[in-house]
């Protein structure tokens, strides 16, 4: 088993760790490391039984201060999906995911805690959010590593903050409530694509953040990935035209290249948060 985890990192990374003895739990580091992002799903529907497990399992995952400020919204009415799924015209998969879940950033329960005890909340800046984005997170990132053990395929869906009021008014969530990423669940119809990351002399540092050779690590970065997944189509050819060589930090420069959520702030703002 330590040979396919390290094969799987090369995969990944294009280097793995001088690992050379197998770790315990090796397989379940190998099946982490081989996760995919899956969009197309088998027309089976997931016991809400083991879906409110899994639930329960990415809640146990560490919190900021035992504040436990990220929620779920499982969305199983077909009105309330067919809402949402209109809010996300170019991610039309989103269809066909038998589960549809809301992971939200909650602040709400430790203010009310003041309210009940009739006391200030001094905190009132921009760490109260940031906590709370994070911890929501942390229980997207566990539910899917969760989802996975069981067999269970999953995509994040970062879109519905391109209309985080709409999709705030339509969940009906609270003051200092918001919505970070929503996620499609089901069980897979074929084993996904493995997207390559960049290599670990990246994103690694010892003792201090080093950039050293970077620009030439990013262009090795984009030949490795181009050559077992390369981009399909070119974002604004409209704009920038047609490019001989097209790679992961040519396809992010261009999606950065118009504003999007400008409006975000101003609706975490408008939820209450300071934000200073």
């Amino acid at each position: 088993m330590l040979d396919r985890l390290l094969t799987v990192l090369r995969a990944r990374f294009g280097t793995a760790p001088a690992l050379t003895e197998e770790p315990r739990g090796v397989d379940v580091l190998a099946d982490m490391a081989n996760r995919r992002v899956i969009r197309r799903y088998l027309d089976k529907p997931v016991d809400p039984a083991l879906l409110d497990t899994l639930c329960a399992v990415a809640l146990s995952a560490p919190s900021k201060s035992d504040l436990q400020q990220g929620d779920i919204v499982i969305v199983s009415d077909k009105g309330q999906r067919e809402k949402l799924e209109a809010l996300l015209p170019d991610n039309p998969w989103v269809k066909a995911a038998p589960v549809f879940l809301v992971f939200c950033g909650n602040n709400r329960r430790h203010r009310l805690l003041f309210d009940w005890r009739k006391r200030p909340f001094v905190n009132d800046y921009l760490d109260p959010f940031f906590n709370a984005a994070v911890d929501a997170g942390i229980v997207l990132a566990t539910f899917t590593a969760a989802a996975d053990r069981v067999g269970l395929g999953s995509c994040p869906i970062s879109a519905i903050r391109n209309h985080a009021a709409k999709v705030s008014d339509i969940l009906g969530l609270p003051q200092h409530v918001f919505p970070v990423a929503a996620l499609g669940v089901g069980w897979p119809s074929f084993e996904g694509v493995m997207s390559p990351r960049l290599g670990l002399d990246v994103t690694i540092h010892r003792d201090r953040y080093d950039e050293q050779g970077l620009a030439d690590k990013i262009a090795a970065y984009d030949k490795r990935r181009e050559a077992v997944q390369p981009y399909r189509t070119q974002r604004y050819v409209e704009k920038f035209g047609e490019s001989a060589e097209y790679g992961w930090s040519e396809d992010k420069a261009r999606q950065y290249s118009v504003p999007e959520r400008a409006d975000f702030g101003a609706f975490v703002r408008a939820k209450g948060f300071k934000l200073e």
